[in-house]
């Protein structure tokens, strides 16, 4: 007996990108990114700006995506749109829109948390990779969030570590800032890193105990130490920018491994499912590789085109909510704060 087709229209917004996707059960037929370039000149996003910028898009792209996906809107079983966490004024261009456009095709509306979509971008249909088992620790890493999160079914998630201060993602755009790199500096460091020589500079690591993150700290220490080179050498960023972006780098990734490893041996999880934007970060996916190899673990690393902010995972976590008629009520709000 042939299965149901549900095919899910998914809707992303939380931050600077306006992203639509069609899936039919957890295959992708179409995933769209409107990327907004608008905040490169302010060294990060202006929420405002990006509210703004979703206006104008959301229709264009949810149309391509249709479009793409060869199917009507008439098709669509329901529409999955992210609630939080984010930016306020961004997440409710993308509510509004998927409700009133799930109100007016009378199908259901499923509300989803952008974190959990980071993880669950790994349970979408692939050929070439495997769909990770529970239970498993998520990692997920992005611009606003560092988290360990311990997963025991598609719903079922618990944070067991977290920043307290700055994300990942800040650390890199920030330690950027400070080598005049401009914003988003971590591809541009991923990229000078791969010629430089992670082991020419030392910085200082945070001692965190537990399995929270800190990356604060890092920071100021970059900082100073540029600081201080600088007032003997005015070119010294310029002579040995490769080199520090290598180190830069090495340090960051450094503190993720030595947490992992620890969350590996309380929980007693062998598997790892990493989500988030920088988790297209090179070498973090290298090093993941390697602990694979090293401590006899599971690591699922989702493909690059789902490691940022994106509709796909929005549309496959509303497929899941789907089959268990989690709908979301019409009242419902945007949250900023939304947590797992």
């Amino acid at each position: 007996m042939r299965s149901k087709k549900i095919y899910i229209l998914g809707i992303e917004s939380s931050c600077d990108e306006t992203a639509a996707s069609v899936t039919c059960n957890n295959k992708v037929l179409s995933n769209l990114i409107c990327n907004q370039t608008i905040h490169k000149s302010y060294g990060g996003v202006v929420p405002e700006l990006a509210s703004r910028e979703h206006q104008k898009n959301i229709i264009p792209v949810v149309s391509q995506a249709l479009r793409e996906a060869k199917i009507s809107k008439e098709k669509i079983s329901a529409i999955a749109y992210t609630m939080g966490p984010g930016l306020m004024g961004s997440l409710l261009v993308g509510t509004s829109f998927a409700k009133s456009f799930a109100y007016g095709l009378k199908i259901p509306a499923i509300e989803v948390n952008h974190m959990q979509a980071h993880i669950l971008a790994n349970f979408i249909a692939d050929s070439e990779k495997k769909t990770p088992k529970f239970p498993f620790i998520g990692l997920t890493i992005s611009g606003g969030h560092t988290q360990l999160i311990e997963v025991k079914s598609h719903f079922d998630m618990k944070v067991i570590g977290e920043t307290i201060d700055d994300a990942i993602g800040e650390a890199f755009d920030k330690s950027g800032k400070v080598l005049g790199l401009e914003y988003p500096a971590g591809p541009e460091i991923d990229k000078l890193s791969k010629s430089g020589n992670p082991n020419a500079f030392t910085f200082a690591k945070p001692n965190i105990p537990d399995l929270n993150f800190s990356f604060s700290g890092l920071k100021t220490s970059i900082l100073y130490f540029v600081k201080r080179k600088l007032e003997k050498n005015s070119n010294f960023v310029e002579e040995n920018l490769c080199d520090l972006c290598a180190s830069i780098q090495k340090t960051i990734i450094e503190i993720l491994i030595d947490k992992l490893t620890k969350a590996v041996k309380l929980t007693k999880i062998n598997r790892i499912v990493l989500g988030g934007g920088v988790s297209a970060n090179s070498g973090i996916r290298n090093a993941l590789k390697e602990f694979e190899l090293m401590n006899d673990c599971e690591v699922y690393i989702p493909n690059l085109e789902l490691t940022t902010d994106n509709a796909a995972m929005i549309a496959v976590v509303g497929y899941f909510k789907y089959l268990k008629k989690d709908f979301a009520s019409y009242n419902s709000s945007a949250s900023a704060k939304l947590k797992f």
